[in-house]
């Protein structure tokens, strides 16, 4: 598939930075102004960029050199209910009209709403196929309230499990902690892994490390945000993690390029 083939390269790797925090968050710390942002991402090499309607039609032209992934679904914030509530508030029609190369959704497989999340989730799938656009969905274990097993490698596997199941095309996932632990979330998913990156960090070496270890599981790359554009230095943080998912380097030889 050629949108496929756009965001992720030629061995099959993809580096996307997640920019659509905004949308239920609101105002961000780092993500005040998308525009220098996105510029250092792509700078820094970043394969495609995560993001909403409203930043991709404002800032449609910085875009371009990278693929786009669109945030489809979404109708609640952090101030509403803790149980996601969310819907499909747009398409991939509508995706397609704003230079999309795939659409992402939320995917949270035993939290409150799950038949209403898996149900549009599905939609979505079929609109995609129809379209040919790829789908990611963020498969999560009980939404963003998690609980006791939420996190657990045999329930994050489940959740990877049925989003390939419903018809997507990558899946966006947590790493479980360990590259043994996570190799069984890969080996049980037929289609593309990549791992988010999680609440902002101030340990670098940390966070490079989970995106050798889960390379090196099998993912097929990351999709972070605040670990990135969050960043002291957003274009070095972006080389680093290029480094390691395209070059194959290693921590420490990732971690010189935030010293430059």
């Amino acid at each position: 598939m050629r949108r496929m083939r756009r965001i992720f390269s030629a061995e099959g790797r993809a580096v996307i930075v997640a920019m659509d925090h905004g949308a239920y968050f609101g105002i961000q710390p780092g993500l005040e102004n998308p525009l220098p942002l996105i510029e250092q991402v792509v700078e820094g090499g970043a394969d495609a960029i995560m993001t909403t309607v409203g930043i991709a039609q404002k800032f449609a032209e910085p875009l371009m050199p990278t693929a786009m992934i669109l945030r489809v679904d979404g109708g609640a914030t952090k101030l509403g209910s803790k149980a996601w509530r969310g819907s499909l508030i747009n398409d991939a029609e509508t995706a397609l009209k704003l230079g999309a190369d795939g659409v992402v959704v939320m995917g949270f497989p035993g939290s409150e709403n799950e038949d209403k999340n898996l149900s549009y989730l599905a939609a979505l799938s079929k609109q995609c196929v129809n379209w040919g656009l790829p789908l990611m969905g963020e498969m999560l274990p009980r939404g963003f309230e998690g609980g006791e097993d939420a996190r657990l490698p045999e329930t994050l596997a489940l959740a990877a499990r049925v989003g390939a199941e419903l018809g997507v095309d990558i899946v966006k996932t947590q790493y479980t902690g360990s590259r043994e632990s996570f190799q069984r979330v890969i080996e049980n998913c037929f289609v593309p892994v990549v791992v988010l990156g999680g609440p902002k960090s101030q340990d670098d070496a940390g966070t490079l490390r989970t995106v050798r270890e889960a390379v090196d599981a099998g993912a097929r790359g990351v999709a972070m945000g605040r670990n990135i554009w969050g960043h002291a230095r957003v274009k070095q943080m972006t080389q680093a993690v290029v480094a390691i998912v395209h070059g194959g380097v290693s921590v420490e030889e990732a971690m010189e390029l935030l010293r430059d």
